[in-house]
């Protein structure tokens, strides 16, 4: 029983933390993306 503690003690903090990571940076980089395409937009609205 012990060693299921340590397994998931082991594997489950870095597949939570890794989880939170990516959805976290996943709305930041659809609002980058939506960021270039207002900047390429503006960019050939100059040209």
């Amino acid at each position: 029983m012990e060693e299921i503690y340590t397994h998931v003690a082991n594997l489950g903090f870095p597949i939570a933390v890794s989880i939170y990571l990516l959805i976290r940076i996943e709305g930041k980089l659809e609002k980058l993306s939506a960021s270039i395409n207002e900047l390429t937009k503006a960019i050939v609205s100059l040209k």
